[in-house]
């Protein structure tokens, strides 16, 4: 099956995607996504990767009553983000590509969400395939496993999702970024499995601006082995 949207690398780089995190990436980073014993690598990822959730998860609370408020988490992983916003108040709809990181995250929710929170809507689905209208859509260190001409696609994709606002983050690519990259300190360790993009912030930025949106707040999260620029991005007003 083609998709006349997607050439045969990108094909590929979610093909290699999907498989990753439906075997060996699953239990690496469902155990990173964790809160049990990870190696001080993982440990900073980890950490790295909750300043992220934290700075989405504040931002949102500052500007909306959330119980009043749909969000879109593209690639929601093991629930990390949804699970929160659900427990703020905020009606989820929440997707991965890999079908066990959906199972993973459904169970977390039903462990951790009490009665009375809404349960986030999760499903096992490609991103381009995610459909509807959302007020806030989020899509978190997704882009990394793709080149900028499909990161561009897909975030045109989620800018026909989001009525009010889209929050990205990405890898940034800098000098430094990219020397550690090269040698290896980027996503370490010998389960490696999928390619690593960085993406240049003016390069996102301009593919955000190209659908209609305004940059609002931004903010680099950084921890040992882990780097991610998050863009808020609000509908641009009429001149």
């Amino acid at each position: 099956m083609t998709h006349s949207t997607l050439d045969d690398k990108t094909l590929d780089d979610k093909t290699v995607v999907r498989e990753y995190f439906n075997a060996t990436g699953f239990d690496r980073w469902k155990r990173i996504y964790g809160d049990g014993e990870v190696n001080k690598v993982q440990i900073n990822i980890r950490a790295g990767h909750q300043k992220t959730i934290d700075n989405v998860l504040e931002w949102l609370a500052e500007d909306d009553d959330l119980s009043a408020v749909t969000v879109c988490d593209a690639g929601c992983g093991v629930g990390s983000l949804a699970i929160p916003l659900a427990k703020l108040g905020a009606q989820v709809f929440a997707s991965d590509i890999s079908e066990k990181m959906v199972g993973e995250a459904k169970e977390r929710a039903a462990a951790e969400l009490s009665e009375g929170e809404p349960m986030p809507q999760f499903e096992a689905l490609d991103l381009e395939k995610i459909e509807g209208t959302y007020h806030t859509v989020v899509c978190l260190d997704v882009l990394i496993h793709y080149p900028q001409e499909k990161a561009d696609a897909m975030i045109q994709h989620l800018s026909s999702l989001a009525t009010d606002r889209v929050l990205l983050s990405f890898a940034p690519k800098t000098c430094v970024y990219a020397t550690l990259k090269k040698v290896g300190d980027f996503f370490p360790g010998p389960s490696k499995a999928t390619r690593a993009y960085l993406h240049r912030e003016s390069d996102v930025v301009k593919a955000l601006e190209a659908n209609g949106w305004e940059i609002g707040r931004r903010s680099l999260n950084k921890a040992p082995f882990y780097f991610s620029r998050l863009l808020e991005a609000t509908r641009a007003k009429a001149e």
